[in-house]
C-alpha cells in the first residue's frame, strides 16, 4: 500500500465501517488494535501494520478528521509498551501490550532511588532469585502514577559482585500484591503527581523479567531514550464538545491520566504568557525586558526545531539519536530563561500565590516549578555527559565506581 491516497482510503474505508462514538470505550479499542490502525508502525505479529512514520502520519490524519478515538496512549503505559515490543517475550508481549493500548492496565515507572536519582547504574534494590522468582526489597521514588498502576517497570540489582551498570536486571512487576506500598508525596507547588514505592518481599516470577538477567541497563536506555522523547510532546488528548457516549469516557480517562502533568506547562515556563504579562504590567516598554522576552522567544524556536527533527528522525524509522537529550537540555534551558523573565516583568509580586495574586497564582507557580525540569528525566548533567560523549565524541570524566558494585562508596 504503497500509494498515500490506497491507504487514506483503506483506512476511511475501515472507520465507516467500524467507528462508532456511542460504543463502549475498550471494545472500540479492541477492535481498533485487533485491526492494526491503531499502532500502525508496529508490527502485524503485535497489532500494526508495518507501515513507515510517515504512513502512519497519513493514518493519524484520517482519525484526526474523523474524530475517532485512538488507542490509549497516555505516560508510563506507552512507555512500558514500547520497552516490552523491543525487549519482550512472545508471552510477554501477548500478556500486556494489548491491554495498554486498550487502557485497561495502567503502569509506572520504578527507576529512581532517593540514593540514585541521576545515577540510576547506583541502584540499591535488591532483586534475590528464589525457588520460583524473585525477592524484592528496597525503595523507589518520584513514581509518577505509582498510587493507581496495575503494573510497575522495575529497575533492581540482581547481582552485587559486577560493576554497576552489569548487575542490573529489568523487572515486570504486579503492584497489586502485599509487600508493596505507595505513598503520594506532596511537592512545594502544592500538586502531588509523585509517589515513594516500599518493597518488602514482594514478588516477581521468573517469566516477569524483561530479557535476560544482568541486561537491566540496556533494557532501561530504551525506556529512558523514549521518556525524552516525549518529555517534551506530552499533551492532554482533548476530545473537545463532540457528541458521543465514548468521548465522555476519554474524557474520564483523561482526567486520571492527566492529572499528574496538570502543572508541566508551569513546569516548562509559560513562554506563551511572557508578551501578554509584559503588556499587562507595561513591562513592554523596558529595553531590558523586551532583551529577554525575545532571547526566550528565540530559544524556544530553536527547541521546537530540534523536536521536530527528532520526529522527523522517528517517522522515516530511524533509531533514536542524541536529539532526545538534546531536546531535553533545550527545554531545561529555555525553562529557567523564562523563569527570569517572568520575575523581571512581575517583580516582587511574582513571590504571591492565590487567586489575587499574578495570573491567578500562575506565575509563582512557574517559579517553584521549573527546577523540576532540570532534574526529570535525567539531570542537566546527565544530558551534557550524554551529548558529550556520544555526539562530540569527548573523553569520559574520570570514574571512581568501578569493581564490584558491593566495594563501591555509597551514600
Amino acid at each position: 500500500m504503497n500509494d498515500p491516497e490506497d491507504l487514506r482510503q483503506s483506512v476511511t474505508d475501515w472507520l465507516e465501517e467500524n467507528w462508532d462514538p456511542d460504543a463502549k470505550l475498550v471494545e472500540w479499542r479492541s477492535k481498533l488494535v485487533d485491526s492494526g490502525w491503531g499502532m500502525p508502525t508496529w508490527p502485524e505479529r503485535w497489532y500494526g501494520r508495518g507501515l513507515s512514520g510517515e504512513q502512519a502520519a497519513a493514518v493519524l490524519d484520517v482519525f484526526a478528521e474523523a474524530g475517532a478515538v485512538g488507542v490509549a496512549s497516555g505516560g508510563p503505559g506507552r512507555l512500558a509498551a514500547v520497552t516490552i515490543l523491543e525487549h519482550g517475550t512472545d508471552a510477554q508481549k501477548e500478556k500486556y501490550l494489548r491491554r495498554i493500548l486498550t487502557g485497561e492496565d495502567l503502569w509506572c515507572q520504578l527507576f529512581s532511588e532517593p540514593g540514585s536519582g541521576s545515577d540510576l547504574a547506583g541502584a540499591t534494590t535488591r532483586a534475590d532469585r528464589i525457588d520460583d522468582g524473585w525477592r524484592i526489597n528496597g525503595q523507589k521514588v518520584w513514581n509518577t502514577s505509582a498510587h493507581h498502576a496495575r503494573y510497575g517497570l522495575l529497575v533492581a540489582r540482581t547481582d552485587w559482585d559486577l560493576p554497576k551498570h552489569q548487575g542490573l536486571s529489568y523487572f515486570l512487576l504486579d503492584m497489586d500484591q502485599e509487600g508493596v506500598n505507595v505513598k503520594q508525596l506532596k511537592q512545594m507547588n502544592g500538586h502531588a503527581s509523585f509517589n515513594e514505592v516500599f518493597f518488602t518481599d514482594a514478588f516477581i516470577p521468573h517469566g516477569e523479567m524483561l530479557g535476560q538477567e544482568g541486561d537491566g541497563w540496556k533494557v532501561a536506555m530504551t525506556t529512558l531514550a523514549n521518556e525524552r522523547r516525549m518529555a517534551d510532546v506530552l499533551r492532554n488528548a482533548s476530545s473537545g464538545e463532540r457528541r458521543g457516549s465514548i468521548y465522555e469516557e476519554v474524557r474520564r480517562e483523561n482526567e486520571v491520566l492527566m492529572a499528574p502533568y496538570t502543572w508541566y506547562p508551569q513546569r516548562a515556563g509559560r513562554v506563551d504568557l511572557l508578551v501578554k504579562r509584559a503588556q499587562e504590567t507595561g513591562r513592554i516598554q523596558d529595553p531590558v525586558v523586551r532583551q529577554e522576552i525575545a532571547k526566550v522567544l528565540i530559544m524556544a524556536r530553536s527547541a521546537e526545531w530540534t523536536a521536530k527533527r527528532a520526529r522527523a528522525a522517528q517517522q522515516q524509522g530511524r533509531p533514536q539519536g542524541p536529539e532526545g537529550s538534546l531536546g531535553k537540555l533545550a527545554a531545561s534551558n529555555v525553562a529557567r530563561a523564562a523563569a527570569q523573565a517572568h520575575t523581571l516583568i512581575t517583580g516582587a509580586d511574582a513571590l504571591l500565590s492565590g487567586e489575587q495574586s499574578a495570573e491567578n497564582g500562575i506565575i509563582a507557580e512557574i517559579l517553584v516549578s521549573v527546577p523540576a525540569i532540570s532534574i526529570a528525566g535525567g539531570t542537566d548533567e546527565i544530558q551534557r555527559n550524554i551529548i558529550a560523549e556520544r555526539v562530540l565524541g569527548m573523553e569520559k570524566e574520570p570514574r571512581f565506581d568501578q569493581g564490584p558494585f558491593r566495594d563501591v562508596r555509597r551514600n
